[in-house]
């Protein structure tokens, strides 16, 4: 055996896949664990995702390798879902490209444009698969921070004063995990045209834009965004869907054919149900999203009051799926989670994973019913 790849030792193992064996195990152990740490809906799809999927499932004909551009209904369903719920305009034939989730995305993507040696802007704090991502392939990130008291408005003010010869990406998160910055259209905008000065490729990563706003925006909404940036979206957090993985890739005709070079040499497409599942979601009607709002409303008012009980401090004007609070002076993060851990038995996120800019903070997953949350409230003396 002649040594592992060098990649390998770029990384580390995903934090949420080491820590929930310590969770599981302490679960096994008969501790009960409210674990209000994984952004991992617990919500059921609708009634008509699941039929979608058993019907197709019966079909004796149904179980055969699909194209790797999945099938024309399901790139159709795409395109007008964009259509209605963001005013974009998309050709199914050439501008939209399903994935299995948005993580693969990110993998796929990053393979299209990246070289060892090309620089990539991301968010700190941000989302841990962009770096990784980066580093396996020999690239090298460059973190930019972000003003929460702007919506997450990048610094891009800073970014100017540094070199960006070798940027080749810029990855955008609105709304932003893990800090649930909303962003604005102004900033989009911004960003578009930061794009095109520097000549960089924006990748918006969108899959909270039905959680917990006002408004859903994509990127591709904005005035020539669409010579500069792709987006990634995803039925895992607004359709209850993330073991499904079911993700989209949307916008240059000529930049999703290469990517499409990529993705058909290393998967050979989404099974027929998961797709028939995920037209039926990307079909229902308004009612969906505002009884998923609702729902995410009344858990994240519960998730303030833990937090006040901790002596946290959050932005309420946040969105998505998540509550991003600062620890009190004096204490850790990390002093807060394990305390939570080991002696109140709930399991919350360190800030620190998401970069060095989350050292101060820990993150709250509104992905737990009420009344789990209404215990872990209990357990606070």
């Amino acid at each position: 055996m002649k040594g592992f790849a060098e990649r390998v030792g770029s990384v580390e193992e995903y934090y949420f896949s080491a820590k929930l064996r310590e969770v599981n195990q302490m679960i096994a152990e008969g501790k009960p664990v409210i674990n209000l740490g994984i952004g991992s809906p617990d919500l059921a799809p609708d009634k008509v995702v699941v039929d979608a999927l058993r019907s197709t499932a019966e079909n004796s004909q149904a179980h055969g390798y699909q194209s790797y551009q999945g099938i024309p209904e399901l790139r159709a369903s795409i395109a007008n879902f964009y259509s209605r719920e963001y005013s974009v305009t998309l050709d199914p034939t050439k501008q939209v490209l399903p994935m299995m989730g948005s993580k693969e995305g990110i993998m796929h993507l990053s393979m299209t444009f990246l070289n060892p040696g090309d620089e990539v802007l991301i968010p700190n704090p941000g989302y841990p698969t962009y770096t990784s991502v980066t580093n396996l392939l020999g690239a090298i990130p460059v973190f930019y921070s972000l003003d929460l008291t702007k919506a997450g408005r990048p610094n891009l003010e800073e970014l100017e004063n540094q070199d960006l010869s070798k940027v080749k990406l810029m990855w955008i998160n609105y709304p932003q995990m893990p800090t649930g910055a909303p962003g604005s259209r102004a900033i989009l905008q911004e960003l578009v045209a930061f794009a095109k000065k520097h000549e960089i490729v924006i990748l918006h990563d969108n899959p909270y834009s039905h959680i917990l706003t006002k408004e859903p925006i994509s990127i591709l909404s904005i005035p020539e965004a669409n010579d500069v940036a792709l987006e990634l979206n995803s039925l895992s957090k607004a359709f209850n869907m993330p073991g499904w993985r079911v993700g989209m890739l949307v916008g240059r005709e000529d930049w999703i054919a290469k990517v499409l070079k990529v993705k058909s040499n290393m998967d050979s497409g989404m099974f027929l149900g998961i797709q028939k599942g995920a037209i039926a979601a990307l079909n229902l009607g308004e009612n969906w999203f505002g009884d998923i709002q609702s729902t995410y409303q009344s858990r994240r008012k519960l998730v303030w009051k833990l937090a006040d009980k901790l002596n946290l401090t959050y932005d309420t004007n946040a969105a998505g799926l998540f509550v991003w609070c600062k620890v009190p002076e004096g204490k850790t993060a990390d002093q807060v989670v394990d305390e939570l851990l080991y002696e109140r038995n709930i399991f919350i996120t360190p800030g620190k994973i998401f970069g060095s800019e989350g050292d101060d903070y820990v993150r709250f997953s509104l992905c737990m019913p009420e009344f789990k949350i209404l215990e872990a409230i209990n357990r606070i003396k």
